[in-house]
């Protein structure tokens, strides 16, 4: 298989061409730069399963300094101060560097399902999530810098499985481990589909995404689809006004609803601030 340092400079040298490819497209240059780094970072992300060795160390390292910082758009959104800011970032640090790193190397063994196309579709939509800004173009490209630079990572690990010995090409036996679907361990294969469909959810339920894409997401549920109403109503939202209208005026007000997961996470911050 490859090593660290041909991951690393050629998912570096991926990284440099997207970030021009972003200038040249009109990505705002701090974006551009953002998804060459993060290109460049992805080329370590599928070794993240060896428990030991520079990939693994490097990777945490630089996972929980980051992440931090690309949630800063999300802890503006939950209305957090700077003091507040600074203490959770300081926590998630922690989190990673320590938590996360001890879990995997617990968890994981090496040339696992991080190494298969799920994986680099998780850590995309990963990538996706954490970048809080409210334009969608900018975080498409971030998240495909992270995808280009784990896909660099999985097709040099099965070039390198391909090597000419005694006058003829030879497979070894790690061709086929890097870029695949499912592995032989079926636990491995329903926990990674599985955290794959929770952040398609998670993405689904954006607030931005449904902006641009309509309110119709299978993740927003309306409350007046749980309420009981016939199927025969025509316009279940002038019927709600209706009800509404028919109430007394002291009647206490109706709970808002929240439609998405960063809904309820503004409400329960709220909450505990007062």
């Amino acid at each position: 298989m490859a090593g660290f340092k041909t991951h690393i400079t050629t998912s570096s040298l991926l990284g440099v061409g997207y970030a021009g490819v972003g200038l040249y497209l009109g990505m705002p240059i701090e974006s551009a730069l953002i998804a060459g780094g993060l290109c460049s970072v992805g080329g370590m992300l599928p070794d993240i399963d060896s428990d030991s060795g520079i990939p693994f160390r490097e990777s945490m390292s630089f996972a929980a300094a980051i992440v931090p910082i690309l949630l800063l758009d999300r802890f503006r959104q939950l209305g957090l101060n700077s003091e507040q800011i600074v203490l959770a970032s300081g926590g998630l640090y922690l989190l990673v560097r320590f938590g996360l790193a001890r879990m995997l190397a617990k968890y994981t063994v090496h040339r696992g399902m991080f190494h298969s196309l799920p994986a680099a579709a998780i850590f995309a939509g990963l990538v996706f999530l954490l970048c809080g800004c409210s334009n969608l173009q900018v975080r498409y490209f971030k998240a495909g810098g992270v995808l280009l630079g784990v896909m660099s990572h999985l097709v040099l690990d099965e070039i390198y499985a391909v090597e000419w010995s005694r006058g003829r090409w030879r497979f070894k036996k790690s061709f086929g481990t890097a870029i695949k679907l499912w592995g032989p361990n079926w636990w491995a294969n329903v926990s990674t589909y599985g955290k794959l469909i929770v952040v398609v959810l998670m993405i689904l339920g954006e607030p931005v995404v449904m902006q641009r894409y309509g309110q119709l997401s299978p993740v927003v549920v309306r409350r007046e689809a749980w309420s009981g109403q016939t199927a025969g109503d025509d316009d279940p939202h002038a019927a709600a006004s209706e009800d509404a209208a028919e109430q007394p005026t002291d009647a206490p007000k109706t709970p808002q609803v929240d439609h998405t997961i960063y809904d309820t996470a503004r409400r329960i911050w709220r909450s505990l601030r007062e």
